[in-house]
């Protein structure tokens, strides 16, 4: 709060110029302005849409991927190379080929938020599948359970802290990887409205689309961790932790 006083103070008396960064009044007023004319419901409503598709086929694509690399040797030997190659790669130098391939619609733009929170899915689910006990995999074949019952009543449970970890890392990415999208042939979204604002030098709105997408980023990731006190409150050390 004191930061955002001297900010504000700072901006007032000249002493930061206001085209260099807006004051913390300003970006209110404007943020205000841009919800009373429907500009940022409308925008914010696109980016949602497009984030949300993205981190759903990353999910599936990261599961899937980590399943068959974490249940097999040849599956890792398979998939976790190739994995590991398009991890490294920028998310710049795909824009163009994205758009070679799949137009300048909405397609690229979820491909490149799929793309980037996929890996962190992939990533944890395939340590938290490798890092399950050896013994209770010893029990479940000692009590007869079939393969497809010890993956459900015991791998995926016991890899499941690791999955939610990587689920957090992918949706703070899926808000990065969006940012990156949005400025590529976008006609609308929050990144679209800043690309806009910078044409007009208006920092007031381009603040206003940056607190957006923090704000996104810890309300999604405070729905996971609802998600993880939920599906996790049957491990002692998770009611441990609750109750300290």
């Amino acid at each position: 709060m004191l930061l955002v006083l001297l900010w504000q103070v700072a901006c007032s008396t000249g002493l930061l110029s206001t085209h260099v960064v807006a004051s913390p009044f300003q970006i209110a007023l404007t943020g205000w302005t841009l919800v009373k004319d429907g500009t940022l419901q409308t925008n914010l409503l696109v980016s949602l849409a497009r984030a949300g598709v993205g981190l759903g086929i990353a999910f599936v694509a990261g599961v899937g991927l980590a399943l068959i690399a974490g249940l097999s040797r040849l599956g890792e030997d398979i998939v976790d190379a190739p994995v590991q190659i398009l991890r490294t790669l920028p998310a710049l130098a795909l824009v163009p080929l994205f758009i070679l391939w799949f137009g300048i619609g909405e397609t690229p733009k979820i491909a490149l938020v799929a793309l980037g929170a996929s890996f962190p899915i992939y990533l944890n689910l395939h340590k938290g599948i490798r890092s399950i006990d050896p013994k209770l995999l010893e029990m479940a074949r000692t009590l007869g359970l079939t393969r497809t019952s010890t993956i459900r009543d015991v791998i995926l449970p016991g890899a499941l802290p690791d999955l939610l970890i990587g689920l957090r890392f992918a949706v703070g990415i899926s808000w990065l990887m969006l940012v990156v999208a949005e400025q590529v042939n976008a006609e609308s979204g929050i990144g679209h409205m800043m690309m806009d604002a910078e044409d007009f030098l208006r920092t007031d709105i381009i603040l206003v689309g940056l607190v957006i997408y923090g704000l996104l980023g810890l309300i999604s990731d405070q729905i996971v961790r609802f998600f993880e006190t939920i599906l996790l409150s049957w491990r002692p050390s998770h009611r441990a932790a609750r109750s300290a």
